[in-house]
């Protein structure tokens, strides 16, 4: 027995260079730049590049930002537990 497996990529740009060039553009800025400067950048690129180099590029920035929120959420849950554990 097998099992039917779909593909869900709902990015229709996901095969597109200049959206991976955007993307690893991010990856490579998120080294040495902050969210806000990495989304100022993601603003020039929007005005001045490619709209594809953009798209790419700010889609990374998203995701490192809800990589951000998550581990911030997660440190301030487990410091509150700590906390908590130490008034006992």
């Amino acid at each position: 027995m097998s099992i039917l497996t779909l593909d869900l990529n709902t990015n229709s740009f996901a095969s597109d260079p200049e959206y991976a060039a955007g993307r690893a553009d991010a990856y490579d800025d998120s080294r040495t730049l902050t969210l806000h400067a990495l989304t100022a950048r993601a603003a020039e690129y929007t005005e001045h590049g490619h709209l594809l180099r953009a798209v790419g590029y700010m889609d990374r920035v998203l995701e490192l930002r809800m990589e951000h929120d998550a581990v911030t959420a997660a440190e301030t849950e487990l410091a509150h537990a700590n906390r908590e554990q130490a008034t006992r």
